[in-house]
């Protein structure tokens, strides 16, 4: 039997969980700087940064106060947002063989109390904000409320005092985090998928699942310690803390905290950010915006004949993209070289277009249960529309193929989850043989590279048979000039009658400047008369025939996925 090529591109180092990733890191890069961002003192805003050595000093100080507390073993639960205490509160549980909680950011009073009762954690480590909510938690495990802001209140720890304790433990020969024994296979991380709290499940992963899923994806990408990450993306979820906080650290990067949503590109500029981790939502805006702006200078024929000549010349050998259009590139800081895409499919003319710029765009899939990613482009190999290769040591199966190879995704390897939390049924569900179902649709094409189709909950099945997948046709109302972004759905969806409509979001301002001023139905006509433009270039099963329209953006979970049956809900 031919043994196959191995599609690794990088040499890879192997850690067996937290604690040895962060030695080695710190022991390679211990004067670089992990983190920086902003500290507001009265009306000024100080900049911090932290090197790995100050980091891991911080680690195992306040790991060793927790464990003093009489904590070693139990559930830690930890939100807030994006910042230097949550990745510190993170490893000090997990490297003091303590398990984490990570909650949602965005989640209401009674949802976060629903969770902390089911996780039984019995510390919180949160900001200011949710104190009020948690104080009044009287039926929790909880026995201590930590404050990331060193709110002075009855009940309620100071971070900061809990750190200066540690220190001063480790200093008088405490040895308490020394002598915790890791085992990497154990549970060490509950995270709750997003969803309703009857419905949101709580995934179980060990330190050697997520470990084993950094050196499948470090044999595929390779970061730099001189690299600049921006973390913007929710922290308590996978794919932000797997790639930008755990699989940058293994890389010596430095990881500046984004401001918010709105200030993406401002923080760009000033910490000058050479990897970006992000969605599609995001990425296609970004990408309108960039050819919006060429449009009103006049500049968009000009452009593209610049991309063609580029794009050839590159062909040649001869890369000179970054140079030529530096102006683009220098809108985001200057330095970024990469973007790393995840959590739902993405058009592959904006993977294009911002490879025409120099910058590489690689697209991967994941899911909460898998450590989260399952596939990636590599640095050697790329094709976009696809999400990439299976990663190394991952197996990946399409079970039930159509007659055009779509079937579900199914995952097997060492960054497959344990299970779900208290829910045997659900495990034995999706995890079988180690074989984990995705719950995904997709297809492997003959070079081995995967695509996703859609969510198997989403597909439309027409009454002849066909699937419809609404991603691909919201991909295509996306494109639209004054689309924001839409929602494919079925009415009668279960009927001998279904008909696929549309709910789509447009720009108010977009909309005039390209029409004037309109009522609403000759609004509603303009955009009708585009998604008609749409459905000539689909087979008729694939047509839209019906379509709302709002400024009002679709509701969505804090990794910027459309909440789909909340939507549907709201009378659709």
């Amino acid at each position: 039997m031919k043994k196959e090529k191995s599609r690794i591109v990088h040499q890879v180092e192997n850690i067996k969980d937290f604690r040895e990733l962060l030695q080695k890191t710190t022991e390679k890069y211990p004067e670089n700087v992990a983190y920086k961002y902003k500290k507001k003192i009265g009306d000024n805003v100080e900049y911090v940064s932290k090197t790995y050595g100050e980091f891991k000093n911080d680690v195992e100080a306040l790991s060793t106060k927790l464990l003093e507390m009489g904590l070693g073993g139990k559930k830690v639960a930890v939100i807030g947002n994006n910042r230097y205490e949550w990745c510190t509160t993170y490893l000090a549980v997990t490297t003091g063989g303590m398990v984490i909680v990570p909650l949602d950011k965005a989640l209401p009073a009674n949802e976060l109390k629903s969770l902390i009762l089911r996780s039984k954690a019995e510390a919180i480590v949160c900001e200011e904000k949710y104190l009020d909510s948690i104080l009044e938690f009287t039926d929790s495990n909880l026995k201590y409320i930590i404050s990331m802001d060193n709110t002075v209140r009855e009940n309620v720890l100071s971070y900061n005092d809990l750190l200066l304790q540690g220190a001063n433990l480790r200093k008088e020969g405490n040895k308490l985090y020394d002598e915790v024994t890791i085992d990497p296979n154990a549970v060490s991380i509950l995270l709750f998928t997003s969803g309703t709290t009857n419905l949101s499940k709580g995934v179980l992963l060990s330190q050697n699942n997520i470990c084993s899923d950094i050196m499948a994806l470090a044999g595929y990408l390779k970061l730099y310690p001189t690299d600049t990450l921006l973390s913007f993306l929710p922290i308590h979820h996978t794919f932000e803390c797997t790639i930008t906080f755990l699989f940058g650290m293994y890389h010596g990067v430095t990881v500046a905290f984004c401001d918010g949503l709105k200030y993406i590109q401002k923080n760009m500029n000033e910490y000058h950010v050479s990897v970006f981790v992000a969605v599609p939502l995001v990425l296609e805006n970004v990408h309108k915006k960039i050819w919006k702006g060429l449009e009103e200078q006049g500049k968009k024929e000009l452009m593209k004949t610049m991309i063609s000549v580029t794009n050839a010349l590159y062909k040649a050998k001869i890369d000179i993209r970054r140079k030529v259009f530096k102006p683009i590139i220098d809108q985001f800081g200057g330095e970024l070289r990469i973007v790393l895409v995840g959590s739902a499919p993405l058009d592959k003319e904006i993977i294009k277009g911002f490879n025409n710029f120099g910058v590489d765009l690689i697209q991967g899939y994941g899911l909460t249960e898998t450590s989260p990613v399952v596939s990636a482009e590599s640095d050697k190999e790329k094709r976009p529309g696809s999400i990439g290769l299976p990663l190394p040591g991952l197996e990946v199966k399409i079970v039930n193929p159509n007659e055009e190879g779509i079937g579900e995704i199914t995952v097997k390897g060492p960054s497959v989850m344990l299970g779900y939390y208290e829910n045997e049924e659900e495990t034995n569900k999706c995890l079988k043989d180690g074989w984990f179902s995705t719950g995904d649709y997709g297809y492997l094409d003959k070079d081995g590279f995967l695509y996703i189709c859609g969510r198997k909950n989403d597909v439309i099945v027409l009454k002849n048979g066909k699937n419809v997948y609404p991603q691909e046709l919201e991909i295509l109302l996306n494109q639209l000039p004054m689309v924001e972004e839409s929602m494919v759905f079925a009415r009668n969806k279960d009927s001998m009658d279904t008909t696929l409509c549309a709910k789509i979001v447009y720009n108010e301002e977009t909309m005039h400047n390209l029409y004037g001023d309109k009522t609403a139905d000759e609004k509603k006509d303009i955009i009708w008369k585009a998604v008609k433009e749409v459905n000539q270039t689909l087979p008729d099963v694939k047509h839209i025939k019906e379509i709302t329209i709002t400024t009002e953006p679709l509701a969505k979970t804090t990794t910027q996925k459309v909440k789909r049956y909340e939507e549907m809900n709201k009378g659709n």
